[in-house]
């Protein structure tokens, strides 16, 4: 068994998270502890309100949404009532037995698993202790439960590879397959709070690996002129489908005043994050003397980083976008630096790009007429800017003749220095 721990200031979107799987029948509600009604006689409402007053004993408590996943081997077929007993058993030894708390079965992944949520304020008003919780309180309990039940025992540092825990946000939304509204509110719930971006551009630079989008339209609209904010289902082509729903339908309220306050937040958040991105780009030319377009972006996908490519309509690549998945953070390539901007990854594979010179290879280090090179030769696409393209008159044997004029573009921090040589002293000065 593998458990999982969420303690974040979020408990109406992870309410209505299990509440959408439910009505999308990829779950069902299992029980409602500690509530003064059986499951059977709650609505929807009751269920959320229960949690609701708990936490606002203490509004001062603004982290208060405790949502718990338990995960069982693949191979396990337990019945609804034995995995009630590991949920209560399970709560009972994180010390939030007396809270109330619901628990639903997810069926959205390849693995049986429970979602449990509750809060952290208990009936006096104060707040329960969960600071370490991950090791001081569920992994005994884990380990505990394990042995009474006799399950499958997971392997500490191989529980995500043996339980494929892929985040159930994580599928992308096929249009018709479920309501519109429900299937859309999924994804923001995954994205909104969880990425690090500044722009719309780089909040819908994750959103379209789920085939959703957020849209402004265009500035002449009644939406723009109102900074109004529309959100679409997309399809596998990235053109728009369906009708659009109005930000202020979702109960996150992901309006555009909602994204403005967040691009703020993650201006600053986002700052120290830019690493793992710039030393994944720079271990990938550093290794391939023939690098790629196609192999860089295959290279940082299995460091799980996205690189979204902007192209215009003649296929010319004009800018780059960077989804690090594993820190949340998504950045322009400029905002990185000129060697990880559009122009500079180009530059970069020109530079590693083997042409025929003489029955051998050369290698074309020229940045200013190097991308004219590699078209000629069959290569990557040119930038679109003048300073990337030659002279109109100037043949490629010219350009792969004449006298280096760039410089080799090894990242800054990957450079060796110059050691000084010291000067001896003269015995007589």
């Amino acid at each position: 068994m593998v458990a999982r721990i969420n303690i974040k200031n979020a408990l109406v979107e992870n309410f209505y998270y299990n509440e959408n799987k439910i009505e999308a029948a990829e779950a069902v509600c299992l029980m409602a502890a500690n509530y003064p009604k059986n499951l059977e006689d709650l609505t929807q409402g009751q269920r959320l309100k229960m949690l609701q007053k708990r936490a606002g004993l203490n509004e001062d408590i603004k982290v208060n949404s405790v949502h718990v996943s338990l995960n069982f081997d693949p191979s396990e077929n337990l019945s609804q009532d034995r995995l009630k007993e590991i949920a209560s058993d399970y709560m009972q030894l994180i010390g939030f037995g007396q809270q109330p708390y619901i628990v639903y079965q997810h069926f959205d992944a390849g693995h049986p698993h429970l979602h449990l949520l509750s809060v952290k304020v208990g009936p006096d008003g104060r707040g329960l202790d969960t600071h370490n919780i991950g090791v001081k309180r569920s992994e005994p309990a884990r380990k505990s439960l394990e042995i009474k039940y006799n399950l499958i025992k997971a392997d500490d540092h191989k529980q995500e590879q043996q339980y494929n825990l892929k985040s159930a946000y994580a599928a992308k939304v096929q249009y018709g397959k479920i309501e519109s509204r429900r299937a859309i509110a999924n994804v923001l719930e995954h994205v909104l709070k969880s990425y690090n971006y500044t722009s719309l551009a780089e909040l819908n630079a994750v959103l379209k690996l789920y085939n959703v989008m957020a849209d402004r339209c265009n500035e002449t609209s009644r939406v723009y002129q109102n900074n109004g904010l529309l959100y679409r289902i997309l399809d596998t082509q990235g053109n728009a489908v369906g009708v659009p729903i109005k930000a202020s339908r979702f109960y996150q309220q992901p309006t555009l005043k909602f994204l403005e306050e967040r691009f703020a937040l993650n201006a600053a958040k986002r700052l120290p994050l830019k690493g793992r991105i710039k030393l994944a780009t720079d271990r990938y030319f550093l290794n391939n003397g023939h690098a790629t377009i196609p192999g860089f972006v295959e290279a940082l996908k299995r460091e799980a980083v996205d690189v979204i490519l902007r192209q215009n309509d003649k296929g010319i690549l004009y800018g780059i976008t960077y989804v690090d998945h594993k820190n949340k953070a998504v950045f322009k390539g400029s905002d990185l630096g000129k060697q990880y901007s559009a122009k500079g990854i180009q530059e970069r594979c020109v530079q590693s790009a083997p042409v025929a010179k003489g029955g051998g290879l050369a290698i074309v280090k020229n940045n200013t007429e190097g991308t004219r090179a590699a078209k000629e030769i069959g290569g990557l696409s040119p930038v679109n800017n003048s300073e990337s393209s030659g002279p109109a008159e100037r043949g490629l044997l010219e350009i792969l003749t004449q006298s280096e004029q760039g410089h080799e573009q090894l990242p800054y921090p990957l450079k060796r220095t110059r050691k000084k040589k010291r000067k001896r002293l003269s015995d007589n000065p």
